[in-house]
């Protein structure tokens, strides 16, 4: 099927890494402009070097930590600047620290809620009014079932992913005068099949708190119990369906929350 993403300019936060960078890899290969905004610089390039010889879109990269406002602000217009337009955003940079509520720290707690929660919001904001001047946008927000399901351990990142998937039924309501559609994509657990899809800043680098959590076979055989498919999703498991919502072919969706979790939700 052919997504007509040919020409179209996107913003992918977190776009270097894991979920990020698989959905980057993907509106690529659909000859979309992209814009991966993110604050990992060295992974950022590396993929923007990789990619862009096999490219037929332009990819560019703007370091941009979401939870800055003025950050956020200045990518906005630079991608603008340097395309003209913006057709699609989406909304994947993400971050928790897995841990009992009472033992995570109050700057656990900000971190969470400025990327997952205020990130979504600043990046929407920043793009909404060219989107409704042009009467076109597809804004796809990365959830998690962790927002649907009340996930032990995640209780602040939780009810991030809860707020943005109610945040985005409001939009939808709001912007569908104007032809914007406004959808959530909810991953269950998900791993990188490669090392090096996950840089330093990313959830999943080698080296973090997160990854060695999961690295534990008796720990992961305990998890995929509880997805009926039996195992953790890899990112190219979430591509799809975010670039179907990215797309003209789902122009008649929005606000709807979409599970991709091998039925951990339902």
């Amino acid at each position: 099927m052919d997504l007509g993403l040919t020409g179209r300019t996107a913003i992918v936060t977190g776009g270097a890494s894991t979920i990020g960078k698989a959905i980057t890899e993907g509106l690529v290969a659909e000859g979309a402009n992209v814009v991966i905004a993110d604050v990992d610089e060295n992974q950022a390039l590396r993929v923007v070097e990789q990619l862009q010889t096999s490219s037929e879109g332009r990819l560019m990269f703007l370091k941009t930590d979401v939870g800055n406002r003025s950050q956020v602000r200045q990518m906005a217009d630079q991608t603008l600047e340097a395309f003209g337009q913006i057709d699609i955003l989406i909304n994947n940079a993400g971050w928790t620290n897995n841990a009992l509520f009472v033992n995570k720290s109050y700057e656990d707690f900000e971190k969470e809620v400025d990327i997952n929660l205020w990130g979504p919001i600043h990046c929407i904001r920043a793009v909404a009014p060219s989107m409704i001047e042009r009467c076109y946008g597809k804004i796809v927000t990365i959830g998690s079932d962790a927002g649907r399901v009340g996930e032990y351990n995640e209780a602040v990142y939780g009810a991030c992913k809860g707020g943005v998937i109610t945040l985005s039924k409001a939009l939808a309501r709001e912007f569908g005068k104007y032809q914007l559609n406004v959808n959530v994509v909810c991953p269950g657990l998900t791993l990188p099949e490669d090392p090096d899809d996950a840089g330093e800043n990313s959830l999943w680098h080698a080296d973090s708190h997160q990854s060695r959590i999961f690295r534990d076979p008796e720990t992961m055989k305990k998890v995929v119990r509880r997805y009926p498919l039996r195992r953790a999703a890899v990112p190219g498991d979430i591509v799809p369906i975010v670039l179907l919502l990215a797309s003209d072919q789902t122009s008649y969706i929005t606000g709807q929350t979409i599970s991709v979790s091998g039925g951990y939700a339902m």
